[in-house]
């Protein structure tokens, strides 16, 4: 399962969130599963009990730093796929290096 989330603590959205994305990240690490940061989110791989256990304990983990915590999750869950992470990725790269051609 690839699921891309992000998670935002609404009271501090005045200012920087890189404090609190760090604090996220370092839980994410942690974990031992695949991830990708970007700038809008971050991506992780893995069983979906792992990955659902995930986002609930970093959501719970805002929470100690935020009154109101805003936490989107996006899921794309293929049985038997793994490597989804990098393998899509590099599928549309490999289609870019042909020229485009589909």
């Amino acid at each position: 399962m690839l699921a891309e989330f992000s998670i935002t603590p609404i009271d501090k959205a005045h200012g920087h969130l890189s404090e609190y994305v760090a604090k996220t990240i370092e839980i994410i690490r942690q974990s031992g599963l695949p991830y990708e940061l970007h700038a809008m989110g971050t991506i992780v791989e893995g069983e979906p009990e792992e990955v659902f256990s995930l986002i609930q304990k970093c959501h719970v983990n805002m929470r100690q730093h935020s009154l109101r915590v805003s936490t989107s999750i996006k899921i794309d869950d293929k049985v038997g796929t793994t490597g989804a992470l990098y393998k899509k990725v590099k599928s549309v790269e490999s289609k870019l290096d042909q020229g485009g051609s589909g």
